[in-house]
């Protein structure tokens, strides 16, 4: 058995650690025990991959722990960006990434994503227990957790739901902290970067303490976090004018369906507004098509490069990106603030009590992008420069139809605040039954999240072509609105140049749609542990419990704010579903060397049912230096609350229309939820090889091979997918997912969306893991200290989600997050009061789409959607430098660490990638050219603290 030490008795008996072990299999740099005498002092770490505790590389289930020096040697200022720098975790969202999920409400949440399966399946645990969401999706903010006290990580790389239920799919994520933690410790450190923006400071303090002779103990820990952000810039990198588009000689024989090129901007709209087209009856308006208005409302003539779609190359193409480029904030501001406290005390010496209460608050501003829009501009319209009027007038033109990224209106983004409490209460402690030391604990937890979700001025549709449909009143001579009987009070907004808009129109058409929700999460759980019951080849650990959970969210908008804005549009999601389940868990040695685990969970859910979930695992050592392990398991993800009680959240954007002017078309999207939605099942396979020869001390490696398959997908086609499905594929019931105005399908006024079972997800792929400790004197080398080395690396061979009308493979594809290869390797040096550390993380190069074939204009052949030509479909990779010094100083009974890092020492630029699978959206052109995923955006940074412990 593995004991831990107790305040009290010296030791308890721990939760089933070590009865099936396969063998000593403790991470390099982590001690073993070690015997003094009688007592028993245990120093290895034991994590918890299943409910049967284990240590990392002697599980069925690869597990990653990530310990406390090397999240200090990161100096991570969220622990987020930590986390998701693991190849094993891709496609996070953070504060930053997250700029443009304005209309549901999900800017600002930093939530885990393993192999890139997505964040709600995803299982993110604290101290092995839930957390409530963040957002109705189900995902978690890890900021939430008091950073100060985090010991440890553990990633588990493979389905787990059979041991803590739904979501688990990918993994779980569990974060450890030092409930043990005696005496008062605090932390200050700043950052910036290279070019003396984003500035950001934390500041930590905790303390713990004994009381009542031992039998209690006391923990409290505060955090206060800022960070200033980055908008409005743009790096140099972000200057070429690198994009995908459609080829302009697409047309021609041979020649690429799209083209990736520089001095790439848009021909759909100018930051003052281009003239689309003309109307009128037997109007000719050829001259008037390419005007567009400047400083001052100056009509100018737009000089047009290669035209393809919305977007031209050459010609005034940075004239047309200058009111977008730089708009997407580089980085978000983040504030954020939380408190931690719990309080345990033992009753008796098999019996403990504990409190735990936290609170956790966020606000954040993010700019997504300085908003489009297509309007109509009529004859006698009161902005019309009066050259342009003439010219309508001799050329029988009665309106125009304008286009413009409006350089007078501030870009659209958000400012959102969350409040986060959480209380746990519960005991645990052992008791004898049969012979047999049990173990139990129980717990009730709640959880409340308060949302504030707050656009940043956006324009009302009625109010803005009310106001911009101005006119001379004949009487006063003065300018107003055409239709005052639609709104008194509509006050005159200029949308036709730079620097022509007044305060008080912007007042006039601009406002800021707001939500406020309520997320709530209640969860009762009870467990029975024992690893002594004998067995034919050894005690046979079991564990045995059940768990009540309910999830509720509602929330209120103001009627006003429901409809009619380019962004926000919120409508209140409400709902709840409750969860009863029981679960079975046994260890099992069957022979020296080869242990069996295998777990089982009945679950059932108010409104979709019973689901069973099981798994089974496997671990042989058929020597001390090497074990084989394998998992077969089935893992389920159940619909959350949005995907079942989503009223119908709205946002607008411009998605590829071939048949509207430009190439783009305007549309309002709505997607709503359904309770006709049912679990996720994933059938989920792994094998792997651990080696720890005896011959060479502190080295442990391990391979793992993984296939994931999951069939019901919950999930909705984009706007963008239905739109290529229908214009480019021609799937008519595709088609009729899309509201038409007029007659014709040239002008889009509704795309509808529904969360359905709706596909299947297959992915593949391997992780790498090694580490070595060793001590220099053990070299003979003279020198002092010890290094500690360690390699991560995930090789995702395959990611394939089938729709029932495509099956693209994603892996290797460098716009997305499943790159060929992600890699992270770390070097760390400890001597006496100092401690180096280098890291050299990167991905490999790939491409921009597995769907698409590289060929040179000229010699390319016919092929049909979804597949498609393009002249470079390659994207390099990247390879970045992190270095981290730190010293310690004693001052009296204290101790001080200073400690400084730098991220990105070599200040490498991003690789820019082209997206032409978003060629049609208004917004791309605001976008970064990079996969700011998988590339450094910010350059350079620099961080330094101190560290200090009474």
């Amino acid at each position: 058995m593995i004991f831990k030490a107790s305040r009290t008795t010296g030791f308890h008996f721990s939760a089933l650690a070590g009865a099936v072990a396969a063998g000593n299999l403790a991470l390099p740099g982590v001690a073993t025990a070690q015997s003094t005498g009688e007592n028993q002092i245990i120093e290895q770490v034991v994590v918890t991959g299943s409910r049967l505790s284990r240590s990392g590389f002697d599980a069925p289930t690869p597990i990653t722990v990530l310990g406390e020096d090397e999240i200090n040697a990161e100096a991570p200022a969220s622990i987020d960006a930590f986390v998701s720098s693991m190849p094993s975790v891709q496609g996070s969202t953070t504060t930053s990434n997250t700029s443009g999920s304005l209309s549901n409400g999900g800017a600002g949440v930093s939530a885990l994503n393993l192999r890139a399966l997505g964040t709600q399946r995803t299982l993110v645990l604290l101290d092995g227990k839930r957390n409530v969401a963040s957002r109705t999706t189900g995902v978690v903010d890890i900021n939430t957790m008091p950073q100060g006290l985090i010991k440890g990580i553990e990633i588990v790389t493979g389905g787990a739901s059979a041991a803590y239920g739904s979501d688990a799919v990918g993994g779980v994520i569990n974060f450890t902290l030092d409930k043990e933690f005696t005496g008062v410790k605090a932390n200050v450190d700043y950052g910036e970067t290279s070019r003396s923006d984003n500035e950001n400071g934390r500041f930590s303090f905790s303390a713990g303490s004994g009381f009542a002779d031992g039998r209690g103990h006391a923990l409290f820990n505060a955090e206060i976090f800022r960070s200033e952000g980055i908008f409005y810039e743009s790096r140099d990198w972000n200057l070429q004018g690198l994009q995908g588009i459609d080829n302009p000689r697409a047309d021609e024989p041979g020649q690429p369906d799209f083209l990736v090129g520089e001095n790439i901007g848009i021909s759909a709209y100018t930051p003052g507004g281009l003239v689309q087209r003309v109307n009128g009856p037997g109007a000719d308006g050829s001259g008037l098509p390419g005007t567009y208005f400047g400083i001052g409302g100056q009509p100018n003539q737009l000089v047009f490069g290669d035209v393809g779609g919305q977007w031209m190359q050459g010609g005034d193409w940075e004239y047309t990106l200058s009111s977008m480029r730089g708009t997407q904030s580089l980085a978000a501001e983040d504030n954020r603030d939380s408190f931690f406290g719990r309080v345990d005390f033992e009753l008796m010496p098999n019996l403990n009590v504990f409190a735990q209460a936290s609170y956790a608050q966020y606000d954040g501003k993010s700019f997504y992008i300085r908003p489009t829009q297509s309007f109509t501009v009529q004859q006698d319209n009161a902005f019309l420069p009066e050259s342009v009027r003439q010219q309508m007038i001799d050329e029988s033109v009665t309106s125009l139809v304008v286009r413009q990224a409006h350089a007078d209106v501030p870009a659209s983004g958000s400012t959102n605040e969350r409040e986060t409490t959480r209380w746990v209460f519960g005991a645990e402690g052992f008791f004898a039954m049969f012979d047999q030391d049990v173990e139990w604990d129980a717990y009730w937890q709640t959880g409340i999240t308060d949302t504030n979700e707050l656009q940043l001025p956006t324009y009302n549709t009625a109010n803005f072509r009310g106001a911009l449909d101005s006119i001379v009143d004949p009487v006063s001579g003065e300018i107003r609105c055409r239709d005052l009987e639609r709104d008194p009070s509509c006050i005159p907004f200029n949308p036709l140049g730079i620097g022509v808009a007044s305060q008080e129109g912007l007042d006039y058409v601009l406002g800021r749609p707001q939500r406020r929700q309520e997320l709530q999460q209640d969860v009762l759980a009870l467990n029975f542990r024992t690893s002594n019951i004998p067995g034919w080849a050894g005690p046979i650990a079991l564990a045995i419990g059940g768990e009540y959970r309910k999830e509720q969210v509602d929330g209120s908008v103001e009627e006003r704010l429901q409809s009619g804005w380019k962004y926000g549009n919120y409508l209140v999601t409400e709902g709840d579903y409750d969860v009863i389940e029981g679960y079975v868990e046994v260890g099992i040695p069957v022979f020296e060397g080869m242990d069996i685990n295998a777990a089982g969970r009945v679950t059932d859910y108010s409104t979709s049912g019973s689901v069973n979930t099981w798994k089974v695992g496997l671990t042989y050592s058929p020597i001390p230096d090497v074990t084989f392990r394998a998992t077969q398991s089935r893992d389920i993800r159940a619909p959350n609350l949005a995907e079942l009680f989503d009223p119908g959240t709205a946002r607008t954007n411009n998605v590829v229309n071939p048949n509207a002017p430009g190439g783009s078309d305007e549309f309002l999207q709505q997607l709503s939820g359904s309770t006709d939605v049912g679990p996720e099942e994933a059938d989920s396979f792994g094998i792997g090889v651990v080696l720890q020869p005896r011959f060479l001390p502190g080295f442990s490696a391990a391979i793992d091979y993984y296939d994931i398959e999951i069939n019901g997908v919950i999930g909705f086609l984009t706007a963008d997918e239905v739109a290529e499905l229908c214009f480019f594929e021609g799937v008519e019931s595709f088609c009729n997912r899309i509201d038409f105005s007029g007659e014709g399908r040239s002008d889009i006024s509704r795309i509808n969306l529904f969360r359905e079972n709706l596909s299947s997800l297959e992915s593949r792929g391997l992780d790498l893991e090694a580490s070595y400790r060793f001590d220099l004197a053990d070299l003979a080398s003279g020198l002092p200290g010890s290094i500690r080395l360690r390699a991560l690396a995930t090789h995702y061979m395959r990611n394939i989600q089938d729709d029932g009308q495509n099956a693209i493979d994603d892996a290797g594809r460098n716009t997305g997050d499943t790159p060929d290869w992600v890699y992270r390797l770390t070097a760390m040096y400890m001597a006496g009061d100092w401690t180096m550390n280098a890291t050299v993380r990167g991905v490999s190069s790939g491409v921009v789409d597995n769907a698409y074939i590289e060929c040179q204009p000229g010699s390319c052949p016919d092929v049909e959607a979804p597949f498609f030509t393009i002249n470079d479909n390659k994207v390099d990779g990247a390879t970045y430098l992190d270095l981290y010094v730190a010293k310690n100083f004693t001052f009296g009974s204290s101790q001080a660490e200073f400690f400084g890092q730098v991220r990105n020492a070599f200040d490498t630029d991003p690789e820019l990638v082209p997206f032409p699978q978003f060629r049609g959206a208004e917004n791309r052109p605001g976008y970064l050219p990079t996969n700011r995923n998988l590339y450094d955006v910010l350059g350079r940074t620099f961080r330094m603290g101190v560290r200090m412990t009474f």
